[in-house]
């Protein structure tokens, strides 16, 4: 008879600087809303993903990652401007 080996997994909270906003809710509560400055959207055939995030480098790291495997890409700014891959080094500039 084999023994089975028990593996324990350990997971930690990621925390990428995405601070939460409070708002003022009904009574003394308090609801809480994630800022997200920046949404990349790329599409490639019949397929869509959609990424929003606070950090500028994290979102453009990603939109490379996207780019580079072919899919159109293009990041929006809190603003609503929209950045092509051309531009996203002005988005790590800012």
């Amino acid at each position: 008879m084999a023994s089975a080996s028990l593996h324990q997994i350990v997971t930690f909270p990621a925390n990428c600087g995405q601070s939460l906003l409070a708002t003022g809710g009904a009574g003394n509560e308090k609801t809480w809303i994630k800022k997200l400055s920046y949404r990349m959207i790329a599409e490639r055939d019949n397929e869509k993903v959609k990424v929003e995030r606070q950090s500028s480098l994290i979102i453009v790291a990603k939109a490379r990652v996207f780019a580079s495997a072919g899919w159109q890409v293009v990041i929006t700014d809190e603003e609503g401007k929209s950045y092509a891959p051309a531009e996203f080094d002005r988005l790590l500039a800012a």
